[in-house]
């Protein structure tokens, strides 16, 4: 999946950039980086679970897959219950910071569920 956004005129996914510029192939559209960019930051919206349920910071989750610790042999296993997660500013697309038996984490949301 690219980072790269839509085209704004004709919507269509094929876009890339040049120079400063985003440039859409199929219709010829140019817009400036720094307004996508800009764009992305307000379209953020609510933190989802694999569900689709809104996350708050406080909330208790729980793993609904094995996570591999990269850089160790840390596991997170499935059904690992989270409790009291936080949902910091400008963390990236790992969205949620929690604290397990293991250690302090950075997780995406799209591997828990609200309990």
């Amino acid at each position: 999946m690219s980072n790269l956004p839509a085209c704004p005129q004709c919507t269509l996914e094929n876009t890339y950039p040049d120079g400063d510029n985003f440039v859409c192939p199929d219709c010829g559209f140019e817009w400036p980086q720094a307004a996508a960019a800009a764009e992305g930051d307000a379209a953020d919206g609510p933190v989802l679970d694999a569900n689709g349920n809104p996350l708050a910071s406080g909330d208790t989750v729980i793993l609904i897959k094995d996570l591999k610790v990269k850089g160790s042999s840390i596991v997170l296993k499935k059904g690992t219950k989270i409790k009291g997660i936080r949902l910091p500013e400008g963390a990236g697309d790992h969205e949620v910071d929690c604290k397990t038996d293991q250690g302090a984490f950075m997780l995406k949301a799209e591997f828990m569920k609200k309990a």
